[in-house]
């Protein structure tokens, strides 16, 4: 059953723990994650956080939306947000936290319950947005795939397997592979 997306609002807001996602209309609810999964996304944070300058951003994991459409809302794994776009959003305390326009950095991280979704799904949608840098983080593979936005709109993708990286759209972070998958 399709719902409206002011029914989706309210149901994200009366119910915080249920972390619900919308695509094409239709609820749906982001599952618990694995060890290896959770793991993953705590430790990008972790490295995120420190190296980023709070006054300039801010880094979710699990939380807040990122919108593409009145039909489609998700949870990213783990994202980062300008601070001005956190600040606007802090005017409005009661409402849901939803963020429009891309983003610097936009992360699933795969897992056996929802991976064939995020690729098939939320990645796309994340690149229609216009995401600057969207990633994908394989903890049992030991991967990470990347999509870089070029000036045309088109994505380009590179693997990488250990060392490691410095998202182009957040200069002088750079995250360690191996302390990602332990």
């Amino acid at each position: 059953m399709s719902v409206t997306e002011q029914t989706f609002r309210q149901v994200a807001l009366e119910d915080p723990e249920g972390h619900w996602e919308l695509y094409c209309g239709v609820l749906r609810q982001k599952p618990d994650m694995s060890v290896a999964h959770n793991y993953t996304a705590t430790r990008l944070f972790a490295q995120l956080i420190r190296q980023l300058d709070p006054n300039q951003f801010d880094v979710r994991a699990n939380m807040g939306h990122v919108q593409r459409s009145e039909e489609s809302y998700f949870i990213p794994d783990v994202f980062v947000v300008p601070m001005e776009l956190v600040r606007s959003l802090l005017e409005r305390p009661d409402s849901l936290e939803v963020y429009e326009v891309p983003l610097p950095l936009v992360v699933e991280v795969w897992s056996p319950s929802t991976g064939s979704y995020d690729v098939e799904v939320k990645l796309r949608e994340y690149q229609r947005r216009g995401d600057l840098e969207i990633w994908r983080i394989h903890p049992f593979d030991r991967t990470l795939t990347t999509w870089f936005r070029q000036p045309d709109g088109s994505y380009s993708e590179k693997t990488c397997e250990r060392g490691t990286v410095e998202p182009f759209a957040l200069p002088g972070v750079t995250i360690v592979l191996d302390a990602l998958f332990g």
